[in-house]
């Protein structure tokens, strides 16, 4: 898709004195499509609780838009019913967006439980364009997309040293840093998670932009199981893995803070000389003790991956790590 192909619609300048959030989603918006423009993107946030009676986010997608509202009670998930009204109307407004084209998530801080479950069955899938590569999103079935918009400039830093290199991608999802490092040129990617649903979604992601799936090889298993067995080596590795995830296929829980020692050590048996893992994770409250890495070079890159579209500076924590 080329950038003129992009779906970014022009919008008006004119303010609503009597809505604020729709001036902010206004002004994000019109700053953020040019930058679409230029780097070929027509997926990204356009609002990220930027005003404190406004706590909701607002991602598009090629034309769709997905709400996030945010809650603490656990009780009652539904976001009130004037704040539901004045986002209809803001992108109704804005981008004559359709009922139909706007989907409403609630996010309610919870037990520690991963929630990638399924929540629908529509199939309702489509593609974005994120610098220049497409992937299919589904902004129905499931409570996330299938694309991970705020780790958009960690996969586009992976893909700039996957050039001729081997690359392992663990807790892959849909196996977006795979493609990206496989368009970017690298000789063989492989993709481990446990999801046969996301390991077949991670394979459409592949094909749907003409990466051959011979040397873009998916793997479904657990991958705690699969660092024991694992004996090739490879240059760039990465880690995303879930906070907690009790998931039945696996043989124990997986917590990120118990767990991050044995992932990242296991791993770095399968590294190269000279390769770079990188680690990430979305809790807030983890703890990464770099004395357990004595004989590795551990720096925080966390401010290079946040996207311009985040205001949350908080939204993941990333570091890059390599033998010394």
């Amino acid at each position: 898709m080329s950038p003129s192909e992009l779906f970014l619609p022009l919008i008006s300048d004119h303010e609503n004195k009597d809505s604020p959030l729709q001036n902010r989603i206004r002004k994000n918006y019109r700053h953020l499509r040019k930058w679409g423009k230029r780097t070929n993107t027509n997926c990204f946030r356009i609002y990220d609780k930027d005003i404190k009676e406004y706590p909701l986010a607002v991602d598009f997608y090629n034309g769709r838009f997905c709400v996030h509202y945010f809650t603490e009670n656990r009780e009652n998930d539904l976001p009130r019913q004037d704040l539901y009204d004045e986002v209809l109307m803001a992108l109704s407004t804005l981008f004559c967006a359709t009922p139909e084209l706007i989907f409403s998530k609630t996010r309610i801080k919870r037990e520690k439980v991963e929630q990638y479950e399924k929540i629908d069955t529509s199939a309702d899938f489509f593609s974005v364009c994120e610098y220049g590569l497409h992937f299919r999103v589904n902004l129905n079935d499931y409570l996330d997309s299938g694309l991970f918009l705020d780790h958009r400039e960690t996969r586009r830093m992976v893909a700039t040293i996957a050039k001729g290199k081997r690359l392992l991608n663990l807790f892959a999802y849909t196996c977006s840093f795979s493609v990206h490092a496989a368009a970017a040129g690298a000789v063989f990617t492989k993709s481990v998670d446990l999801s046969n649903t996301y390991c077949k979604w991670g394979m459409e992601n592949f094909l749907l932009n003409n990466l051959p799936l011979t040397n873009n090889v998916i793997i479904r298993e657990d991958c705690l199981r699969f660092l024991e067995e694992e004996r090739a080596t490879y240059d760039v590795i990465i880690i995303d893995p879930p906070t907690i995830s009790r998931s039945k296929k696996m043989n124990q829980m997986f917590d990120i803070q118990e767990d991050y020692y044995f992932l990242i050590s296991k791993a770095l048996n399968l590294l190269s000389e000279n390769g770079v893992l990188i680690f990430s994770t979305n809790s807030r409250h983890f703890n990464f003790d770099k004395n357990l890495f004595d004989r590795c070079a551990i720096v925080d890159i966390s401010k290079k991956t946040i996207p311009l579209d985040y205001h949350n500076q908080k939204i993941h924590r990333c570091w890059k790590i390599s033998k010394c």
